[in-house]
């Protein structure tokens, strides 16, 4: 059901991509060749609380082609996001 969403509807900057894997799951979707590091780690949970805010009770995950920090990686683990 992986079907992409209107980033507008959670009050988040148009260029952000977010897909809509089931019903109450949303993958924030990262297509980038530079490593994510803890700053851009933060910036991902501050979007991702954003969803929660409008649709209590969903998981939000993280789709990623770019290397990713291992402290960065324990850091959204910690804050219950997945890395897929």
């Amino acid at each position: 059901m992986n079907t992409v969403v209107d980033p507008k509807k959670f009050g988040l900057p148009a260029r952000t991509e977010i897909e809509q894997i089931s019903n109450k799951h949303f993958a924030l979707v990262i297509s980038r060749k530079s490593r994510v590091i803890m700053s851009d780690g933060r910036k991902i949970l501050e979007k991702a609380k954003r969803i929660i805010d409008v649709h209590p009770q969903s998981k939000v995950s993280l789709k990623i082609s770019a290397p990713l920090c291992s402290k960065t990686k324990k850091f959204l683990e910690d804050n219950k996001i997945e890395i897929l």
